[in-house]
Formats: C-alpha cells, structure tokens, sequence
C-alpha cells in the first residue's frame, strides 16, 4: 500500500488508539500490532502507525513516541521530518537503553498491560479504550 492510497479510519477509530498510547507509562514502549490488538484492530499495526502519524505532535498529549516496531525498533520514515530522531531522544530521556544496532530491548521494556478476564475467558478491554480510566497498567 502505499502513502497515497492510504484508507482513512473513521476518527472515533483514531482515538481508541490514542487512549491506548496515552495508557503507555513513561519508560517502556509498545509495538505497533500491540496498540492494535488492544484496540481490537487485529493485524492493523499500520493503522495504528497512519494515526500516528496524522497527529500534531507538537500539540498532543499522546505520547507517540512509545510506540515503536516489533523488532523494537524505530521505524524510519523520511516523511517524518527528523521525529526518527526526536522519538529516540524522548525515549532515551525516560531511561530506555538502545543497543548499538539501535534496538530496544523488549524483554526489559515491553508495557505489559495487566489482562483482566471475564468468565468465559475473554479479555475485558473496557478500561483500556475508557478516557475516564486513569490507570496507567491496566486492562480491566
């Protein structure tokens, strides 16, 4: 797909995923497909990069920053204009160690949001996509 036939998510798409990052605490980092499937966007992590990539960051609360790629990367862009950049800074300012190939260590870093299950096994995600929900960890 490229840049031009980007398909738009309806906004209200948009802001579950900015709930989502913005529940990310500050020293540790997400994927892409992570933020996407709390999302209940399954195998959309792109759509997840495309809203993203729509903020003013320059304006937003959303730590964007935290989100990065499965190989615990930054994923580089040249449209990003030297966020590549800023993204490490930010994340190096709040303690997270790059290794010298440029990649963060998952297995320390990783947000593991608590999973809060209802009787029949399945994940309840109302908090997550709630902006009453002030917990930065949790899931219930």
């Amino acid at each position: 797909m490229s840049w031009n036939s980007i398909e738009l998510a309806p906004v209200s798409t948009y802001n579950v995923i900015y709930q989502i990052v913005r529940q990310i605490p500050k020293g540790k980092v997400a994927t892409y497909g992570q933020v996407a499937d709390l999302a209940n966007l399954y195998g959309k992590a792109r759509l997840v990069g495309y809203a993203l990539y729509r903020m003013d960051i320059s304006l937003s609360d959303v730590p964007w920053y935290r989100v990065i790629n499965a190989k615990g990367e930054i994923s580089q862009s040249p449209s990003r204009y030297g966020a590549d950049n800023l993204q490490r800074s930010l994340l190096e300012q709040e303690g997270i160690k790059f290794n010298p190939e440029g990649k963060i260590n998952l297995q320390e870093y990783l947000w593991r949001p608590s999973l809060n299950l209802d009787d029949s096994g399945e994940v309840l995600k109302t908090a997550i996509i709630n902006p009453g929900n002030t917990s930065s960890d949790s899931l219930t």
